[in-house]
C-alpha cells in the first residue's frame, strides 16, 4: 500500500496532513490524534500497523475505509 491510498482512507475519518517534514506527513484527527505516514510508494506491514494504531482505529475500520 503506498501513502496515497493511506491518506485518502484517514480523510474519510476525518484526518488531514497538517505538515510534512523531510519525507514524513503528519496527520491530525478530529480528537487531536496524531500519526506520521512516510511518503513512500511501499508502506511496510507493521509500519501500516503502527499508524493505524496512532489514528486510533482498528484494522478493520482501516480496511472498511479502503
Amino acid at each position: 500500500m503506498n501513502w496515497r491510498d493511506v491518506l485518502k482512507a484517514l480523510s474519510k475519518k476525518g484526518f488531514r496532513a497538517v505538515r510534512q517534514r523531510g519525507s514524513h506527513i503528519i496527520v491530525e484527527g478530529p480528537n487531536g490524534d496524531f500519526a506520521v505516514v512516510p511518503r513512500k510508494n511501499e508502506i511496510k506491514p507493521g509500519t501500516l500497523l503502527s499508524i493505524i494504531e496512532q489514528c486510533g482505529l482498528t484494522k478493520k475500520e482501516f480496511l472498511d475505509l479502503l
